[in-house]
């Protein structure tokens, strides 16, 4: 690789070796591998307690729709043998809990400071080192800047008029409270049909008096068929991992079908309804290798999809208003349901159609739709979702060479290198971020494999000497153009999804999350590391000036 020439300076600050933001899953385990490594690392994190996404997200009936045994650590076998998941898919509480259980195992809160928001880090390049700044005043200086804040945990702000003019409970399931709320007699309202609201619907309907079903696009919405976790299952486990590193989504999933054309109508629909029956996402969208590039294979397993859900929904009208057929099957991340479409079978619950009356404003005993309409509400539920993949990113004022800010370099969409790194911004990584598999795959698996190429990346500086890194801006732009190219072969780009940035306003629309594959993402990443770490550039001490750094990463 390419050498970054820059002159460092001896002035230390605080000499931590990397500043990690986020105590979830991701900052967790990157905690405990740059520790294993002698590093001197510190994590910060707004929660009071570890848990991330799982921390903030205790809604009623918050589950992951990742089954237990597949979305755990596989860093450590014994991790195994201490934890037994008892759902094949795990509540909010048991997976906090295991969360809890990890910090406590590798002891991991001494070097993590809670209800501590990072506010902003610029980079020196006198010092070749991170100069961060919390909300409080406190300084923290690192050679290394590592983001493990989340996919999705940065919350869209509500787009509603007169949000803060309603004078009965207002909650988020984004920031749900962390105590018990009691819905027992009264008339509750919830806002959107992702995955927290399909969660949060039955468990609410059976709480309160009356539930109004705002929704504004429909879901796919998947079975999930929760139950304990049979002895079979769980001596399963040894190949499932080993299916799992092999695969397209970080899912021991079985081999695929070809093409869904390429059977009989009898044929594919037996095997979409094995996949129904057995619960999960992957067993109807991983059914066709051509479910997501062929519109014609897609339709099938969409219509599919529909006619269960005609023969669970009583209400004619109400079924057809939860057909989503405004975007191709599994091009907006489908949903797995736990009683979520037979809620509607239910005398208190009511689904109000907003794309035939869409919201006119929030006022003060609930809300008025654009007919006239007034639905009165004693409490209202915002599952709106959240700014993905780069978000929790944007929101940290990072500042790279030059003063310049993420903001502004991703002004026209995320460029970046293997989803993990940006040039112009040296010693600076994100965990699961955009152009790396993240959201489109098992999150524990994708998390391990990210943090463990920012650790044998930051070996390879320790053992050579370097003191800074950051990919070239080619390197960059070949990647994003390729993950563009990719996904453009898909129907992803005909969703409005936010997996496009298409649900927050003024977002750039492009394709985030890298669409070649989690095994496909991996060989890339080994590709890179086999060929001298190709597309990075490296800066060692006592070496001319910054321009020279600049000049390389532009040049090479």
């Amino acid at each position: 690789p390419a050498r970054l020439r820059r002159t460092f300076s001896t002035t230390k600050a605080e000499n931590l070796d990397a500043l990690i933001v986020g105590a979830g899953f991701a900052g967790m385990y990157q905690l405990h591998k740059l520790r294993s490594l002698g590093m001197k690392a510190q994590v910060v994190d707004t929660a009071k307690e570890v848990g991330g996404t799982w921390y903030w997200n205790r809604y009623p009936g918050a589950r992951c729709d990742i089954r237990s045994m597949d979305y755990s650590y596989t860093f450590d076998p014994q991790l195994d043998e201490d934890w037994q998941w008892s759902e094949k898919y795990a509540s909010q509480p048991e997976i906090l809990a295991y969360a809890k259980h990890v910090a406590d195992k590798y002891d991991l809160r001494r070097d993590i400071r809670f209800e501590t928001r990072l506010e902003g880090a610029d980079f020196d390049g006198t010092a070749g080192r991170w100069v961060a700044r919390t909300e409080c005043g406190d300084r923290i200086s690192a050679q290394h800047l590592i983001m493990a804040s989340g996919s999705l945990s940065a919350p869209k702000e509500v787009d509603i008029p007169g949000v803060e003019a309603f004078e009965g409970e207002s909650y988020w399931t984004s920031r749900w409270p962390d105590h018990p709320v009691d819905f027992k007699g009264k008339r509750v309202g919830i806002v959107g049909t992702g995955s927290s609201g399909i969660q949060s619907i039955p468990v609410i309907a059976e709480q309160c008096d009356h539930l109004t079903v705002f929704q504004r696009t429909p879901a796919y919405v998947l079975p999930a068929f929760n139950g304990p976790l049979s002895k079979d299952y769980k001596d399963s486990l040894k190949a499932r991992r080993e299916l799992l590193w092999k695969s397209q989504a970080a899912l021991p999933s079985l081999p695929l079908g070809d093409s869904a054309l390429e059977v009989s109508k009898e044929e594919r629909d037996a095997v979409y309804e094995r996949g129904w029956e057995a619960g999960g996402l992957e067993g109807i969208l991983g059914a066709y290798k051509d479910l997501l590039v062929s519109p014609e294979s897609n339709d099938t397993a969409a219509q599919f999809v529909y006619e269960k859900i005609r023969a669970t929904v009583h209400d004619p009208e109400v079924a057809e208003a939860l057909i989503p057929e405004s975007y191709p099957f599994g091009t907006k991340r489908p949903c797995l349901g736990h009683g979520y479409y037979e809620a509607y079978n239910r005398d208190n619950v009511r689904l109000h159609d907003l794309r035939k009356d869409p919201f006119a404003r929030v006022v003060e005993d609930g809300v008025f739709t654009e007919s006239g309409e007034h639905v009165p509400l004693d409490a209202i539920v915002y599952a709106t979702g959240f700014d993905a993949l780069t978000g929790a990113v944007c929101r940290v004022n990072v500042r790279g060479i030059d003063g310049v800010g993420i903001n502004d370099k991703w002004r026209d969409g995320p460029l970046n290198y293997l989803g993990l790194t940006v040039s112009g911004f040296p010693n600076f990584y994100m965990i699961t971020g955009p152009g790396s598999p993240s959201v489109l795959a098992n999150m524990l698996p994708a998390i391990e494999q990210h943090v463990e190429y920012v650790a044998d990346l930051v070996e390879h500086m320790r053992a050579t000497g370097a003191q800074v890194v950051m990919p070239t801006e080619a390197a960059e732009k070949e990647w994003t153009e390729m993950n563009t190219a990719i996904g453009n072969m898909t129907l992803f780009p005909k969703a409005n999804s936010w997996y496009m940035g298409a649900n927050i306003p003024g977002k750039p629309r492009m394709i985030l999350p890298f669409m070649g594959g989690f095994k496909a993402y991996i060989d890339s990443c080994d590709a890179v590391t086999a060929n001298g770490y190709k597309g990075f550039v490296f800066g060692y001490s006592g070496e001319e000036i910054e321009a020279e750094l600049v000049a390389q990463a532009r040049s090479s």
